[in-house]
């Protein structure tokens, strides 16, 4: 049975969007199995309506169907003070009316996060986005730890979702244990959304 698994993520550096590309070739290993790639656009002062529709470069911006049609979730943000980027937050507050029909209810969820410092609040950022997974009756699924990657690790990943730790000046790649976590993370998700489906 096919399954349709959107990872929504917002990236400011790059680094981010590079997780969510290992995460969909996870996902992509699961026979049925799709893999959406949609961002949100920037927020400022300037207002969300200076902002073209559809990005110039890059995954094009999601909206209300591809959350309400998804099988399966996976977030994505750099780590902004121990917390999720506005502009996700921005999105996910604008999710009401998918929250009061449940739209979202008893399908499986999951987060990934990026920081420039190595303890700068990656847990805490997977943490900020495990919440408005739950209020939306979602069906949190993090990273075991018969994953080999979460204890040969030295730089990022967790059992709450993958994370990477790109250095202070952003010039870190995703290593080994980091892309091999995201692609189990995606593959888990992807079957989990199969199963559940």
């Amino acid at each position: 049975m096919s399954c349709r698994i959107l990872i929504l993520y917002y990236s400011r550096n790059g680094h981010t969007r590079d997780m969510a590309k290992a995460i969909a070739r996870g996902v992509e290993q699961h026979h049925g199995a799709e893999a959406v790639l949609r961002t949100v656009p920037p927020v400022s002062s300037e207002t969300e309506a200076s902002k073209p529709a559809i990005p110039v470069s890059g995954d094009i911006y999601a909206d209300m169907d591809d959350l309400e049609n998804c099988d399966g979730l996976i977030l994505g943000s750099p780590t902004r003070f121990g917390n999720m980027a506005a502009p996700l937050k921005y999105f996910l507050d604008s999710t009401s009316a998918l929250w009061m029909k449940g739209a979202l209810v008893d399908k499986p969820a999951s987060a990934f996060t990026s920081t420039s410092s190595l303890h700068g609040g990656q847990e805490s950022t997977l943490l900020s986005m495990l919440l408005p997974l739950l209020h939306h009756g979602m069906i949190y699924a993090g990273i075991p730890y018969s994953e080999p990657g979460l204890t040969k690790t030295k730089a990022g990943g967790t059992p709450y979702g993958a994370s990477h730790w790109a250095g202070a000046d952003n010039s870190r790649t995703l290593d080994e244990h980091e892309t091999a976590l995201c692609q189990a993370q995606g593959l888990r998700v992807a079957k989990l959304a199969s199963k559940l489906k």
